[in-house]
């Protein structure tokens, strides 16, 4: 029986979300593996869109940035930045948008930039095209570990909006769809409540139990009526995996 570390679990089932996918805008880091990975099990037509110019870019191993020669090297084509943004992205080309963040609110507007902590200000990456992935793809996933650090009951700072404060905000802003649909995580899946757009948790990974993930999580957490529990990793995904990181 294949054994798995929390942090694989989370990526494959971050890959699974993308299943019926057509177009991927990716983000590097964790949601760069769940990308790969789904063209290697999940969804194996997925195009990969990455924010350097790269379409259909078919890397062998996990690319180390945006701008890893691997991305332009198996990429269908290459295109300059403000191409990529302005005829693809902005232009709602784009199924899916699948991001990371350092920090998280309820609503699941994202922190890149800056987080107050012990009195003193340490400065985040930054946005990059984050704000208009969130803004301009059809869907949103959303991928981090889960723990009150990074999900919090407050943002001091919003890089990326997610549903705002409510759900009518995106509409009021002028935001296509009504993303963001999804946020994996080590412990479970949160998705947005209809009424609210509140993220609730709807799915547990094996093992883990409901008041491990409440504990986690820096506001109350609502939970839905009936929470699933994620299917165990394969044997398959788990090799898939481990040739891209090996690469």
């Amino acid at each position: 029986m294949s054994t798995w570390t929390d942090d694989e679990l989370m990526i494959v089932n971050a890959a699974r979300a993308l299943s019926a996918a057509g177009t991927c805008f990716v983000g590097i880091g964790l949601p760069s593996a769940a990308a790969n990975l789904a063209r290697r099990t999940a969804r194996p037509d997925l195009v990969l869109i990455y924010e350097s110019g790269a379409l259909g870019a078919k890397p062998t191993r996990l690319p180390l940035s945006i701008g890893d020669g691997e991305l332009a090297d198996t990429a269908d084509a290459v295109v300059s930045v403000p191409e990529m943004f302005n005829y693809w992205l902005q232009a709602g080309r784009i199924d899916v948008g699948f991001l990371g963040a350092a920090q998280l609110d309820r609503y699941a507007n994202i922190n890149t930039t800056v987080v107050n902590s012990g009195g003193s200000e340490r400065r985040l990456p930054g946005a990059g095209g984050a704000p208009e992935i969130a803004a301009n793809c059809g869907e949103v996933l959303i991928v981090l570990r889960h723990s009150r650090r990074n999900l919090v009951d407050k943002l001091g700072f919003i890089t990326s909006v997610g549903h705002g404060a409510s759900a009518h905000d995106r509409q009021r802003l002028g935001l296509r769809g009504n993303s963001p649909v999804a946020v994996i995580t080590d412990l479970g899946i949160l998705r947005p409540a209809p009424d609210t757009a509140e993220l609730i948790l709807t799915d547990l990974h094996p093992g883990v139990t409901v008041d491990q993930a409440r504990a986690a999580t820096g506001w109350p957490l609502r939970i839905a009526d009936t929470v699933s529990v994620t299917a165990p990793v394969t044997d398959t995904e788990l090799a898939a995996l481990h040739e891209l990181r090996a690469g």
